[in-house]
């Protein structure tokens, strides 16, 4: 009977002709040596000479061999009735494969082990018979539950933070509902925010089993898919120091000590937005953290600024396909390359080395993007209201003030670099010339930088005159003009002329923002670092048809407590506008007051 033919390593397959003519192999200087007696009988035989031809066999004269040939795959059951008679008839009918193989070691076997058949000493290591075991997959821990204990301060910050901790759990002590009792009272932000969490808890338990946990997805927040526990017993801690008794701050102290000796230190965070709180947690050992939900970016640095600097080599990567085309006296440049996708709508961007450019993003796709040069106003003829911009930034700005398909506008910057100027001669110029609003509204944060004075008497504008003397200083600077001579000589044209600017511009507060629409009005939101995301929200989502929103601020400057740069209304606003279309963003870099102020920036 022919051997069937049999593919080489490297993939020939030799005929039946040529396998009959094959030499036989020389037998290997050593093979395996079975343990059993059978297995020694199995090995006598198949090392004699007539087996050869049918263990190895090489390729023809005519034809040089490649590389060893795999060994013919032979029945179990044959090799025994052949070799030993010995060995029992009961074994199974398996098919085994006999590679080639190079000189291995003595391996013990079964008595009804298949012996090995005779290997070449130039074959290469052969795989092992048995299928090696598949490793076990690697799956990824999950995040260990924990259990956040909240201090009330957290609770009067955002009256929803407690759907905030997505998978985890929330735990509030008996003291925090004492404290959360104490603020409700009230008309101020904090006192609204301790009466929604009444609420909210109100909801939550209803007549559920408090001592068994409530899930927080209970009123229909399906972000929050942990539970809420009560402090339903006494917890007693002996701390490492002794506090005074009777404060509330180490009451939460005691009661988060005690639950982390239940429940390990890993699995018990206290979270606060007092930094002494925290710092005295940390002094006895607990684990406590703020709530960074609120926390647009951790850092102020990577704050978006709205323009950037292309690099020296932008042309040469996105040149190479550009389309270019005017329309109503503008340029556009169609652009394609690994820098596109990076690039927001309505940001600037600008090259200093020659040829020059200085253009506004108008889309974005993919690795594909459309700039469009912008109008110089730095240059007289372009002037808004007389004023013209003295740097890059302001003229970035008055490009987004003015105009009109551009709904929401925010400039960030320090003291003097012009916020209020240029966001108050756009809007006299959009009202009070082009008439594309019917009315400028002014307001800010009524934080004070120290003391207060006490009641002011008077309307609600005259209630916010003395808040708004940066608006009566520019808008001097805007009247004036060249001529400051006539404020000494009161000049009736120039009195007369006041009082128009004036009657178009009011002054409001945001007590009573809630609630009102404002249709075809320029609202100007000026100390907008001073104002939470919340209260942002609250006077962003009162614009109506035709209005746009201007908001000003430098986060460096924050005066309202437990506010940061991350946790902002501006910065909250800036993060969340980038990208829209109808929204801008720039940051205002250099001061143009004075010298003496520009000096005192940097030098105190």
């Amino acid at each position: 009977m022919p051997l069937p033919t049999q593919p080489s390593k490297l993939g020939a397959i030799l005929s039946a002709d040529e396998i009959k003519s094959a030499p036989k192999a020389t037998p290997p200087a050593k093979v395996v040596t079975p343990h059993t007696p059978a297995a020694k009988e199995n090995k006598e035989k198949t090392n004699t000479p007539k087996a050869a031809p049918k263990t190895a066999t090489t390729a023809s004269d005519n034809q040089k061999p490649k590389a060893p040939l795999v060994a013919k795959t032979v029945s179990t059951a044959e090799t025994t009735t052949r070799t030993n008679k010995a060995v029992k008839k009961t074994t199974k009918s398996t098919q085994t494969q006999v590679q080639s193989t190079a000189p291995v070691q003595d391996t013990p076997t079964t008595a009804q082990a298949t012996p090995a058949a005779p290997v070449s000493e130039n074959a290469p290591a052969a795989a092992p018979a048995t299928t090696p075991k598949s490793k076990p997959v690697a799956h990824a821990t999950p995040e260990p539950r924990k259990l956040f204990v909240l201090d009330t301060n957290v609770l009067l910050h955002d009256s929803n933070c407690l759907f905030k901790f997505e998978e985890h759990d929330v735990f509030i002590p008996m003291i925090v509902l004492e404290e959360l009792d104490h603020q409700k009272k009230g008309l101020s932000e904090v006192a609204r925010n301790a009466r929604q969490v009444s609420r909210h808890l109100e909801a939550l338990v209803d007549d559920k089993d408090i001592s068994q946990g409530i899930p927080l997805n209970g009123a229909g927040h399906m972000e929050a898919r942990g539970q809420l526990f009560f402090q339903t017993s006494a917890l007693e801690a002996k701390l490492p120091i002794n506090l005074p008794i009777g404060i509330a701050d180490n009451a939460i102290l005691h009661v988060v000590h005690a639950m982390q000796a239940q429940y390990g230190k890993d699995t018990v965070v206290m979270v606060s937005k007092d930094i002494n709180m925290r710092l005295k947690a940390r002094t006895l050992g607990i684990h406590t953290e703020d709530y960074r939900h609120d926390h647009a970016l951790s850092d102020s640095d990577l704050l978006y600024e709205g323009a950037r600097e292309l690099p020296e080599d932008f042309w040469h990567n996105h040149g190479q396909k550009m389309e270019s085309w005017q329309q109503g006296g503008v340029t556009y440049y169609k652009i394609q390359g690994p820098l596109c996708s990076e690039l927001s709508v309505n940001e600037f961007v600008y090259t200093k080395q020659e040829p020059g450019l200085v253009a506004q993003v108008k889309q974005v796709s993919s690795n594909k993007a459309v700039l469009a040069t912008i109008r110089d106003y730095s240059h007289n003829k372009n002037n808004v209201w007389g004023i013209t911009a003295r740097n890059q930034e302001q003229n970035f700005a008055l490009n987004l003030l003015m105009n009109p398909d551009c709904d929401f506008v925010s400039l960030l910057g320090q003291a003097g670099t012009g916020k209020t100027l240029l966001a108050l001669a756009s809007a006299l110029t959009q009202t009070l010339e082009t008439q594309l609003y019917n009315e400028i509204i002014i307001t800010r944060a009524t934080v004070p930088v120290g003391d207060e004075i006490g009641f002011l008497p008077g309307t609600e504008e005259e209630k916010m005159a003395p808040w708004m003397g940066a608006l009566e200083d520019n808008l001097e600077v805007l009247h004036l003009g060249s001529n400051k001579l006539s404020a000494l000589n009161n000049d009736p044209s120039r009195s007369a002329t006041m009082d128009i600017i004036r009657s178009h511009i009011k002054v409001k507060s945001m007590s009573f923002m809630r609630g009102r629409t404002f249709q075809n009005k320029f609202l100007i939101i000026d100390e907008a670092q001073n104002l939470t995301p919340k209260q942002m929200k609250t006077l962003v989502t009162r614009a109506g048809p035709g209005t746009k929103i201007v908001c000003m601020g430098n986060i460096a400057q924050i005066d309202t407590p437990y506010l940061t740069e991350g946790s902002s209304g501006l910065t909250y606003v800036v993060d969340r506008f980038k990208g829209w279309p109808h929204s801008g963003h720039i940051t205002l870099q250099r001061g143009e007051r004075s010298r003496l102020a520009d000096y005192a920036n940097e030098a105190l």
